[in-house]
């Protein structure tokens, strides 16, 4: 199954709420980071509902917001939920981004840069359109160090790319990009039960828990165009 199957899929049974729901534990520490200033042009990569656009619209006055998604259903969708004539939504292609050479002030990806089929390619298309100083918030919780994500491929039919922190930072450089700062987000509102209710359906004992959410969060990766 391809990425636009897939998530087609996922859009029409509405997991794309479900999704931003549980992204939004951390992401809106990470957005809250963003050098974003009024007017500023946005690029939202993989943006499924489209909730990150419009936060940055709301809270940091962002000018234009492009959400692009790999798959027509999810951009149907993030289109509905806004109501904002400076946000629109395209399906594109992470590895052929539509947009000029030096045309974007920040790119932001969320739980969606693993899924591209050339990770270094997307990274070069980053580069290419980000304007000299623009920033790239590249955010996961798939990756090397959360064992406890491993699993997560058993479940979906496209390859994910499960890079640790230095191959993060080392391909961000590869691609022109200087490394302004990695760093884990916790995520402090999922709920931990007490060491006497484990073991969980989901979860063998409340040190692993613990460690998923409050120790290894999402993964945060900045990226500078210089």
């Amino acid at each position: 199954m391809s990425v636009r199957e897939e998530f087609n899929d996922w859009a029409t049974s509405g997991k794309d709420r479900g999704m931003e729901e549980r992204h939004w534990h951390t992401a809106k520490h990470a957005l809250a980071r963003m050098p974003v200033e009024p007017g500023d042009t946005i690029l939202d990569l993989g943006c499924g509902s489209g909730y990150a656009g419009r936060a940055l619209r709301d809270t940091k006055d962002a000018g234009r917001v492009y959400g692009l998604d790999g798959s027509p259903e999810m951009a149907h969708n993030a289109a509905g939920y806004t109501d904002d004539g400076l946000v629109s939504y395209v399906v594109g292609d992470f590895g052929s981004l539509p947009f000029a050479d030096d045309s974007i002030d920040h790119v932001w990806s969320m739980e969606a840069f693993y899924y591209a089929a050339d990770p270094h390619e997307t990274l070069e298309e980053i580069a290419r359109v980000l304007r000299p100083g623009g920033t790239f918030y590249c955010a996961v919780n798939y990756y090397e160090e959360n064992v406890h994500s491993h699993e997560w491929q058993e479940f979906i039919s496209i390859e994910m790319t499960c890079w640790d922190r230095d191959q993060y930072r080392e391909a961000f450089r590869d691609a022109g990009l200087h490394v302004a700062e990695q760093d884990n987000v916790p995520d402090r509102e999922i709920s931990i039960p007490s060491e006497a209710e484990f073991p969980l359906e989901d979860w063998d004992s409340r040190e692993a828990m613990v460690e998923r959410y409050r120790e290894y969060g999402t993964l945060l990766t900045v990226g500078v165009s210089p």
